[in-house]
């Protein structure tokens, strides 16, 4: 809970980047969402040097976005805001890592991770990361979901664990 400003300050600094470069960014969130995250161990980081350079949350579920597909064992990824002192090191790749032992720990078959809209850079960008790009999908209830969300259209990306090889499990977060 004693990050919970400094989350708010990278989603701050998220959103202020996404006006720039795209055409839908990210609401301001509800501080009961991410208190929920934080008390249901679903916050993450990475720390440098006491310092939080990148968060993302996590969880098992995500219906409204994955539909039917929600029925297959995944991890699901939101959210990821990098300090812009650590942009372009490669923290995706790092989340990826993670994510990839976290769900076979968690008995998961799927990493998976979701954006708003078609970007072709984002697309681009999470397949060289790991993922396979899934394609579009146009949401169909989105009652409840940040306002992002709200009449849009998804880009769904996923990675297999049972094709993914294992690497580097002495990564701390």
């Amino acid at each position: 809970m004693n990050d919970i400003d400094e989350i708010f300050r990278l989603y701050k600094i998220a959103t202020d980047f996404q006006k720039t470069k795209f055409t839908v960014c990210w609401p301001e969130f509800e501080r009961k969402l991410i208190e929920t995250e934080i008390t249901e161990n679903r916050q993450w980081k990475i720390v440098a040097s006491d310092k939080i350079i990148c968060v993302w949350a996590t969880t098992f579920n995500d219906p409204q976005i994955w539909e039917e597909r929600n029925n297959d064992p995944s991890v699901y990824i939101h959210r990821i805001a990098t300090n812009p002192d650590f942009r372009g090191q490669n923290l995706v790749r790092e989340i990826v890592k993670w994510a990839t032992i976290y769900a076979r720990e968690n008995q998961k078959q799927f990493v998976r991770m979701d954006t708003v809209g078609n970007n072709p850079g984002l697309i681009n960008y999470y397949t060289k990361c790991g993922f396979d790009f899934l394609g579009l999908l146009k949401l169909k209830n989105t009652k409840g979901l940040p306002a992002h969300y709200n009449n849009a259209t998804v880009s769904l990306f996923q990675i297999s664990i049972s094709s993914e090889r294992e690497s580097n499990k002495s990564l701390t977060f």
